[in-house]
């Protein structure tokens, strides 16, 4: 079954390794918001960690008290960054099989171009059309989310791995 797909795009005065870094600061993560109804992130913790990054599992706490994880399916920052998101609880759980999110990195000069898609798989084609409207809410998320790292503060820019952060906590 063919899935939807969408991506947002934004160039960002932030290089790809703090972007990184910022992916993997788990106290960042309540900055996305949600949109309307999408809910946005309460909380996030490593439920999963591995050195090379790959393989490390984010268990999600979101506004609305439903949860889900994500997985880190590719970690080269200069380039791409792929988590796989899963363990939807009802009723996304009867709509979608996993949400896939790519981030990619074009680094010229000064800024990068940030490139954020999506790939929601449909668990049927009667499901299709809902997962078809939350994902324009995502995307309306997913641009405001984008937005707000452009305006968030930077601090000493060094990339971390999840053992690293884990260490400071």
């Amino acid at each position: 079954m063919k899935p939807i797909t969408f991506s947002c795009e934004a160039r960002l005065a932030i290089p790809p390794d703090e972007i990184a870094r910022r992916i993997l600061d788990l106290d960042r993560w309540p900055d996305f918001k949600g949109y309307g109804p999408l809910p946005g992130i309460r909380a996030a913790t490593f439920e999963a960690t591995t050195p090379e990054v790959v393989g490390t599992v984010i268990r999600v706490s979101n506004t609305d008290g439903s949860s889900h994880t994500e997985e880190v399916v590719e970690w080269d920052p200069p380039r791409r960054i792929r988590l796989r998101m899963g363990g939807f609880p009802p009723p996304l759980s009867r709509l979608a099989t996993e949400i896939v999110e790519t981030w990619q990195f074009d680094r010229v000069g000064e800024v990068t171009r940030v490139v954020r898609s999506f790939t929601l798989h449909p668990r049927s084609m009667a499901t299709r059309p809902l997962l078809g409207l939350i994902s324009l809410l995502l995307r309306r998320a997913i641009a405001r989310h984008l937005r707000h790292m452009q305006d968030a503060s930077d601090d000493d820019g060094r990339p971390v791995t999840p053992q690293e952060y884990n260490e400071t906590r």
